[in-house]
């Protein structure tokens, strides 16, 4: 029946005037913490920055076919198998010769995914390997290389780890809603959203903030288990040791800090239980020695160790200013990258170009609107008014739950606002042309009315369901403004069916059982 009891009418009034308080505010400003929240506007609304990051994965293949290298050496040694000559050629190939007696068992376990040579090799199986006997040289000699889907894996892996790197960075700088994104298998676009001059983001991206830090040697010239490396802020360079006493990985936490004492500004820095066991142990038996604090291939510093450092803190030092080692403290606290990247593609959205999309937005929303307004009223005259009136309270309502959820609106999501009107009105228009069916076959109004509402929900439900359905597939497959399209659809239609079947419904039932002696209502 057309009958709401008291309990759903004030609910019906009460949700709808909260969320219609967060619609209220994004254009007044609201005292209570609650009520602060705004939609945000996306780069294509507010202009910002749009960046396009390549990942360079030619270090983590090198990188892991060296650890695989050492795996084979110490699997083939415990099994008494002689080996020799091995080497990675061409950075792509793992190439090693064994005894001519051994050569088919060896292949055998290679092949073989079920093989006891699995444990010394992380996810070493035949369809991330291709192994093969060279014909260039020895019959003896065997080959092993990334297959293509092995390289598909190390990729999508990377490019995930980047992505978590990245965002952390972004996240740390406190960009409003950034959108961090994968393109294709090696590619990552960020988009900054009111950020115009990206030099400080483009500077952390650009890093990959690999720390280690190494002994300084007394030898003025490179040796076996040396190598020179330049300081990064001052001419010269320094021979240091290859073996890493720490790397970035033992951080926990790293911030900028004054020491008064130097007068100069520092990174502190925090290690893990393992890292501070590690440094304790190192600057114990390093005293009066120079630990090279190296930061992607560059020293920073190289202080003086001048007695153990055990409690599993220290600092970094390196004339920074305050900017800079905040700068150098977030990237340590974001971690390093997987592999360096380069940013292959730039552009900057201006606020003029977010202004006009805004306005032609509006603009059209506002001619859609009124349009629709003046259509439902010529057609129904006061039920086209109610439906009027539960088609800007559905905009109240989609509006104020996106700004709960403070979601990010693009100009898509404008036209999924506009298509939000559409279709509620031709909701009303399948009601209200279903009760004037059922008029001409039923005496009573209210039961006529209210039959309108029941059969004519089968019908809006279906096609409000299937649209729901295609929304949430565009939302979960699509990526930027095509997320921002599927969003607004999808909590219109909920919108949609709440204004249709609570506020159309219960204002169209106060009217109808106050005017049921009329001979025509509609």
């Amino acid at each position: 029946m057309l009958y709401f009891s008291k309990l759903k009418i004030i609910s019906v009034l009460i949700f709808t005037i909260v969320i219609s308080f967060f619609t209220i505010s994004n254009f007044i400003k609201l005292d209570n913490d609650l009520f602060k929240r705004n939609i945000n506007l996306g780069l294509d609304l507010q202009g910002g920055s749009y960046l396009l990051l390549e990942i360079d994965n030619s270090p983590v293949i090198i990188q892991k076919l060296q650890s695989k290298l050492s795996s084979l050496k110490k699997f083939l040694k415990d099994n008494d198998i002689r080996s020799t000559n091995f080497k990675i050629i061409d950075d792509k190939k793992i190439s090693f010769v064994v005894d001519e007696n051994s050569k088919d068992k060896v292949l055998s376990l290679l092949k073989d995914e079920e093989s006891e040579i699995n444990p010394y090799f992380q996810r070493f199986k035949t369809h991330e390997f291709d192994v093969e006997e060279s014909k260039e040289l020895s019959s003896s000699n065997i080959n092993l290389q990334y297959s293509e889907y092995g390289l598909v894996l190390l990729k999508s892996s990377s490019q995930d780890q980047a992505i978590e790197i990245v965002r952390r960075r972004v996240d740390e700088i406190g960009t409003n809603e950034p959108n961090i994104l994968k393109r294709g298998s090696d590619r990552i676009l960020v988009e900054l959203p009111g950020l115009d001059n990206p030099d400080r983001i483009k500077s952390l991206l650009g890093k990959t903030a690999n720390l280690t830090f190494r002994f300084v040697t007394q030898s003025e010239e490179e040796s076996f288990g040396t190598e020179r490396i330049p300081y990064q802020d001052e001419e010269g360079d320094a021979i240091v040791s290859k073996r890493i006493i720490l790397s970035g990985d033992n951080l926990v936490d790293a911030q900028p800090r004054m020491d008064n004492q130097a007068n100069e500004t520092v990174v502190s820095f925090t290690l893990d239980r393992v890292g501070a066991k590690k440094f304790a142990k190192a600057t114990t038996s390093g005293v009066g020695k120079n630990l090279a604090i190296i930061l992607d291939g560059k020293i920073i510093s190289a202080p003086s160790v001048r007695e153990p450092i055990v409690g599993g803190s220290g600092q970094i030092t390196g004339g920074f200013t305050f900017q800079t080692a905040t700068d150098l403290a977030l990237l340590l606290r974001s971690g390093a990258l997987p592999a360096p990247m380069k940013i292959i593609e730039e552009r900057t959205v201006g606020p003029d170009l977010g202004q006009d999309s805004i306005d032609a937005g509006i603009l059209s929303l506002i001619i859609g609107f009124a349009l629709v307004v003046i259509f439902m009223i010529i057609k129904y005259r006061i039920f086209g008014f109610i439906a009027n009136i539960a088609l800007i309270t559905n905009l109240l309502l989609l509006i104020g739950i996106l700004t709960l959820f403070e979601a990010t609106l693009t100009l898509p999501g404008i036209a999924g606002i506009i298509l939000t009107v559409g279709m509620a009105v031709d909701a009303n228009v399948l009601i209200y042309e279903r009760i004037k069916e059922e008029i001409k076959s039923e005496n009573n109004k209210i039961l006529a009315f209210d039959s309108g509402y029941v059969k004519s929900k089968t019908t809006i439900l279906d096609a409000n369901i299937t649209t729901l359905i295609a929304a949430l597939i565009l939302f979960i497959l699509g990526s930027g403004p095509v997320k921002g399209f599927a969003l607004t659809l999808g909590v219109g239609i909920l919108t949609t069916l709440f204004s249709v079947y609570f506020i159309a419904r219960l204002l169209t039932s106060l009217y109808v059982i106050k005017n049921k002696d009329k001979e025509k209502l509609i």
